[in-house]
């Protein structure tokens, strides 16, 4: 297993894969993967980290060939992220987004409005259950900025469309009041960051998509959100470990 020291909040730890990083009084407790490539472990960590729900992180290095165990160790499910809650396993990024909404309702961890929230929830599960062919073609490395492609397969050129008129829909229609898809930061900016990060690595021009500059301008708040540099930040830690 790699270890070795890493930087977590501008400081430096010697926190390891497989350690706990331990915030005072936190109730949860959040396994994830490699933060360069682990896209599913950043939708519930950003979501927790923006709304300041405290957690302790649990790191698995999937680049370990014991990685299978390991997780095993936190989920029988073999997979990451899982968010523990005292004895509760929950597991799959988008029941820890529904989960904690459930147990803090006051952070608005979807929209209160309910046609807005009945929208979040389904480009949510969209993003979930589909693109499978974009996730294929541009896993998510979010320190590469060199892996520009002019051109796609059709069925990756129809997710990024999709993925544009998706932002550009949500933002028109109830994102006026803010930078994020729904004004104020939701579950569905959540589930939405990974793919800005594939995105911002593999298709730096959207206008071929049909973009009019708004999910340029998406793309750019939600790289600009401290915590998605505080996540680069532990990706690149986490390099210079393996």
């Amino acid at each position: 297993m790699s270890t070795g020291g890493i930087i977590r909040n501008g400081r430096k730890n010697t926190i390891r894969f497989g350690e706990v990083e331990s915030m005072s009084g936190a109730h949860y407790r959040l396994v994830i993967g490699n933060k360069n490539t682990s896209s599913w472990s950043l939708r519930p960590w950003l979501l927790m980290r923006r709304l300041a729900i405290e957690f302790d992180e649990i790191r698995i290095n999937l680049r370990d060939p014991e990685y299978a165990e390991q997780i095993k160790a936190h989920s029988p499910a073999g997979k990451v992220p899982v968010l523990w809650a005292g004895d509760l396993m929950v597991w799959d990024s988008l029941a820890i987004l529904e989960y904690l909404a459930d147990k803090h309702p006051d952070l608005g961890i979807w929209p209160s409005d309910m046609t807005a929230r009945a929208i979040a929830r389904c480009i949510s599960a969209e993003m979930h259950s589909g693109f499978q062919p974009l996730r294929e073609a541009c896993p998510m490395s979010i320190l590469s900025t060199s892996r520009h492609q002019d051109e796609f397969p059709d069925p990756v050129a129809a997710n990024i469309r999709r993925v544009v008129a998706i932002w550009m829909e949500t933002r028109k229609r109830f994102g006026k009041s803010g930078r994020f898809l729904f004004s104020k930061f939701s579950a569905a900016d959540a589930m939405y960051a990974p793919v800005a990060s594939r995105l911002k690595t593999y298709v730096p021009e959207l206008a071929a998509y049909g973009d009019d500059g708004t999910a340029k301008a998406y793309i750019d708040t939600l790289f600009g959100m401290p915590e998605m540099t505080e996540w680069a930040n532990g990706a690149q830690a986490e390099m210079s470990l393996t």
